[in-house]
């Protein structure tokens, strides 16, 4: 796994200033770090973009939190001090493994006014059919996410049947969700939470259990 520091370039504004972001886990075959940055290094030149910065994570799992992706977590940092107009990645599941994560992701570059092309999706929010496209994947995801929320509520309520407890607050399954896809084990989501491992495992299988 590496990051790279951005790459000093033209001091020419009207050029659009973009980062590359690639990742591969140690389950992809056929897929390199390399292969990735050749395909997008080829649309940034022949679109006259400036390449200003590359971040990289090899060996690292899409389901991982930003803390165990540091080239994922350098990248939103410089979201956040906006040293690019737009991420450029080669696909979305380099980015993460489900449409809600993916939704947040481009909900918090935007709001930096920052763009997102996907190579391989052909999507690119800086057009309006790019725009339009992330309106609809905004749509899906939060269908996959009351789909999800249903599930793990169906399975809590099996559970508080059998042993005779009151079912878990939506908020507080909202919240154990989240601190599992932050990658906290779960004991540690357990504890932070006070709840039982059980309950978290229970919930972190019927994550695991929607299509990525």
């Amino acid at each position: 796994m590496r990051a790279c520091s951005p790459i000093t370039g033209s001091e020419n504004t009207l050029t659009k200033r973009v980062a590359l972001y690639c990742r591969v886990s140690t389950a992809d075959k056929n897929q390199t770090v390399e292969n990735q940055l050749r395909d997008l290094l080829t649309v940034a030149e022949r679109q006259d973009w400036e390449v200003v910065a590359t971040f990289t994570d090899e060996g690292i799992s899409g389901v991982k939190g930003r803390d165990r992706r540091p080239g994922y977590d350098a990248l939103l940092k410089g979201v956040a001090r906006r040293d690019f107009d737009q991420i450029m990645a080669w696909s979305v599941d380099r980015l993460g493994r489900s449409l809600p994560d993916l939704v947040a992701f481009l909900n918090d570059v935007q709001s930096k006014n920052v763009d997102l092309y996907l190579h391989q999706q052909g999507l690119d929010t800086s057009t309006p059919s790019g725009r339009m496209m992330f309106q609809m994947l905004s749509v899906f995801a939060e269908f996959e996410r009351a789909m999800i929320r249903e599930r793990i509520l169906a399975g809590l309520r099996r559970t508080a049947k059998k042993s005779g407890r009151k079912p878990m607050p939506d908020d507080r399954v909202e919240a154990i969700r989240k601190s599992l896809r932050d990658g906290q084990g779960i004991r540690a989501t357990a504890r932070l939470h006070r709840a039982s491992p059980m309950t978290v495992t229970a919930i972190k299988r019927s994550m695991e259990s929607v299509p990525a």
